[in-house]
Parts: C-alpha cells; sequence; structure tokens
C-alpha cells in the first residue's frame, strides 16, 4: 500500500484502487459530491476523469494513469482547451443538481477569504498600492457562471508520452469564473501549451483579463497562509509578489 497525503484528504493506493478520506469534517461533503458529480460528468468530457464510488470512510476509484505535467506542446494545449471549453459549457444548474457546489454557497464561502485579505493583508501594502489590490479583490469576487475544477494546473493534468490521460481532483468544483481555471492555463504554462489552449478555447478579452487578475491573486495565498502558520518569511514574500502583479 503506497500512502499519499493532500491538502483535503488523506490518500492511499491499494492495487488498482486510490482511496482518499477527509482530512478535515468540511471537506467530507465536497469530497462525497465527487460520487454523484463525476459520473454525471465524464462522459460530456473528452479526456478521463475519476469516476469515483462511496466507502466507509470516503470515497475510491480506479487509478488514471500518468505523472503531472511538466512540459507540454500546442497539440497538449489544444486538449487542455477542448477540455475546459466542454466543462465550461455544461448545464450550471444539473451540476449543482449533481453535487457541484453552488453559485451563493461557493460566493458566500469566497466572501470571506476575501475578507480577510482586505483586513488582514491590504493594511500590510504599501499606501499607494491599496486602492488597486481593493480593486483585485472586487474583480474576483464578481463572477459565477459556469461548472469550473477550480484548482486546474499542472498538479492535476496527468500525462502520458505527452498527452492528457486525466484530469483529478475534483473536491473543489463549484459554479464560479471560467478565468479561474484559464489562470494556470494562459498566465502559467508553458508558452506553447498556453497558445493551443486559447488556440481552441478562444477566449474573449474580457475572459483573459479575468484570468491575469487570478493569477495575481496568486502571492495573497502564501501571505494569508504566513499569516496564519506565523512564517514571517512567506509574508514577506508574498508582499513583493502582491505589489509586483498590481
Amino acid at each position: 500500500m503506497t500512502i499519499l497525503e493532500g491538502w483535503d484528504s488523506h490518500a492511499w493506493i491499494d492495487g488498482p484502487w486510490i482511496h482518499r478520506s477527509p482530512r478535515r469534517p468540511e471537506v467530507r461533503p465536497r469530497l462525497l459530491a465527487e460520487v454523484t458529480l463525476l459520473p454525471w460528468l465524464a462522459p460530456q468530457l473528452p479526456l478521463p476523469v475519476p469516476v469515483p464510488e462511496r466507502t466507509a470512510d470516503g470515497v475510491r476509484h480506479l487509478l488514471l494513469p500518468g505523472s503531472p505535467l511538466t512540459g507540454g506542446d500546442e497539440a497538449l494545449g489544444r486538449e487542455l482547451g477542448s477540455f475546459l471549453k466542454a466543462l465550461h459549457a455544461v448545464d450550471p444548474a444539473e451540476a449543482v443538481a449533481y453535487g457541484a457546489l453552488d453559485a451563493e454557497t461557493a460566493s458566500a464561502t469566497k466572501a470571506v477569504e476575501l475578507h480577510e485579505f482586505r483586513t488582514q493583508i491590504v493594511p500590510l501594502l504599501p499606501t499607494e498600492a491599496r486602492a488597486a489590490a481593493h480593486e483585485l479583490l472586487d474583480r474576483v469576487a464578481a463572477v459565477r457562471n459556469c461548472l469550473i475544477h477550480s484548482d486546474f494546473g499542472p498538479d492535476h493534468i496527468l500525462i502520458t508520452d505527452g498527452r492528457v490521460t486525466g484530469i483529478i481532483d475534483w473536491t473543489d468544483a463549484v459554479i464560479g469564473d471560467p478565468a479561474l481555471d484559464l489562470c494556470w492555463v494562459l498566465n502559467g504554462a508553458p508558452k506553447a501549451v498556453a497558445a493551443g489552449a486559447a488556440e481552441v478555447y478562444q477566449p474573449g478579452p474580457e475572459l483573459v483579463e479575468r484570468a491575469k487578475d487570478w493569477a495575481r491573486l496568486s502571492p495573497w495565498y502564501g501571505v494569508h497562509r504566513g499569516l496564519r502558520l506565523n512564517l514571517p518569511d512567506d509574508v514577506v514574500n508574498g508582499l513583493r509578489g502582491i505589489v509586483s502583479l498590481l
């Protein structure tokens, strides 16, 4: 048996299965929601996703092949663009009925986080940067209109021989801003991957700019964590990152 640990779940591999159990009580309902959401979602997507079943202590699903993405070409980017385009086109009301977190609940949860950013982090920024910081926080809270993965990045994109063989970790699936899923693809992925994804997805200028906003928000999470865990170096480095991206 191989033990794996994640932020939200304990995980272990047993034969062909990967098992996951919640690390905290609030994670449990989102983990169990995958049991209804992903079987409904999988036939609508052009790339494989886990199809979990419930167990006594959480969920399990058959292992998907591949390793986390570390590079890629335009063809791989086109695969990702096609996947996100299909994901963002599914019926959001049906997605909620099958277990995705609804927009109202997701907005309330995000509002708490953004309030902490405003009250704990913005006062630490140089005075001249605070107005832009508040504007950024306003913009990322504004849109919730389709089903999104919410943590779409290289750690959750499995690759075998240069092609995508699975998209994993759906605990955070919500009705939200599609720009969040495009954040890494357009701003952090290799240029060829970004170009291929944009070619297929064809995001408009507003969506591209919101994806940049989500990228600008990235260092805020490091500061937030540093404040909670008393990690002063993380706070200092994160504040520099925030200012550089505003």
